[in-house]
């Protein structure tokens, strides 16, 4: 038997304890946030398919549900008068194939789709006719302007020679010949010097504009010589084009002309007198925006001062200048 010696100490003893907790990335609260990240998302999607399927009406009803006043919250205890106020998505079960937007009933289909493209269409035609409206008005000072010019200018005399119109296509100037004043020497293209001027009168007043232009070129039914080269045609289209050369170097842009063409005698001024010297003309006409422009951000509101946005076709193509012929 061992002696035990007084001076030896006792060994130490340690004693680990290991605790294990929840945290890190073996606990289980991300699995509650995921989950309430799962359910907020079913229920977004939920709504934007409401918003969706349903009409504003029916919108109503809904939100009116989720805040009723108590007489509401009373007024009903069948079905039909819960959310969706006995209306449903489909006819049979919930199948995406049979889905269609909610009706109350057979009977009172959803219409809201008719309604929408009948409300649109009468828009167009309101914006359309403020448009002309407005260009109407404008086109009656400019006519005022050109006639109190030609009156103040020394070219008063040949205030017969100027006729300033309305047409559907917009406001028409025309310069026409008379008995004893013609504006182009006979079967020439070179217009006289009066005939300039008045062009260059006329031009400072619609140069302001921002209408297209198209000039067009007339004359009478007096023919050339059998077998000429030279015919009305060449010949008014030419006097169209003198009058463009004339109306750009008095300041009219070149993007403002739309079209120069020649009739020769198809469009008489006088039609029951082919030969009367008013056939012999110049047009220059200030078209309508509404046949050369989308209607898109051209219409102000008459009430607000905003802009519309419904898009028209344009019904009138620009070219590139070239003459045309019927």
């Amino acid at each position: 038997m061992a002696k035990h010696n007084p001076d030896e100490k006792a060994p130490v003893i340690v004693v680990k304890k290991i605790i294990k907790g929840g945290g890190g990335h073996h606990g289980g609260a991300w699995k509650v946030a995921y989950a309430d990240f799962v359910t907020a998302m079913m229920a977004f999607f939920l709504l934007m398919w409401l918003l969706n399927a349903t009409t504003e009406e029916q919108r109503k009803g809904i939100s009116e549900y989720f805040d009723p006043t108590p007489m509401e919250v009373s007024a009903t205890t069948s079905g039909a008068g819960g959310v969706m106020g006995g209306l449903t998505v489909s006819e049979v079960g919930a199948r995406s194939a049979d889905a269609q937007p909610i009706v109350h009933n057979e009977q009172t289909p959803d219409t809201s789709v008719k309604s929408q493209v009948e409300l649109e269409e009468a828009s167009q035609k309101e914006l359309q006719a403020e448009l002309e409206k407005r260009e109407d008005a404008e086109f009656e000072k400019v006519k005022e302007q050109i006639e109190q010019s030609l009156q103040d200018s020394n070219l008063k005399d040949l205030a017969k020679n100027l006729i300033v119109d309305m047409t559907p296509e917009g406001l028409r100037i025309q310069i026409v010949d008379r008995d004893g004043e013609s504006m182009f020497p006979t079967g020439s293209a070179q217009p006289y010097e009066k005939t300039v001027q008045l062009l260059n009168m006329v031009a400072e007043i619609i140069k302001k504009m921002p209408n297209q232009l198209s000039i067009r070129g007339h004359t009478d039914s007096s023919p050339y010589s059998a077998g000429a080269n030279y015919t009305n045609w060449e010949l008014s289209a030419d006097r169209a084009n003198s009058s463009r050369r004339v109306l750009l170097k008095s300041g009219i842009e070149a993007k403002k002309l739309s079209n120069i063409v020649g009739k020769a005698d198809t469009e008489h001024l006088k039609p029951d007198n082919a030969l009367d010297p008013q056939n012999r003309r110049i047009s220059v006409i200030l078209l309508r925006e509404s046949l050369t422009k989308s209607l898109s951000g051209k219409i102000k509101n008459a009430a607000s001062g905003g802009t519309g946005s419904v898009p028209v076709n344009p019904g009138y193509k620009k070219t590139m200048g070239n003459v045309q012929f019927p």
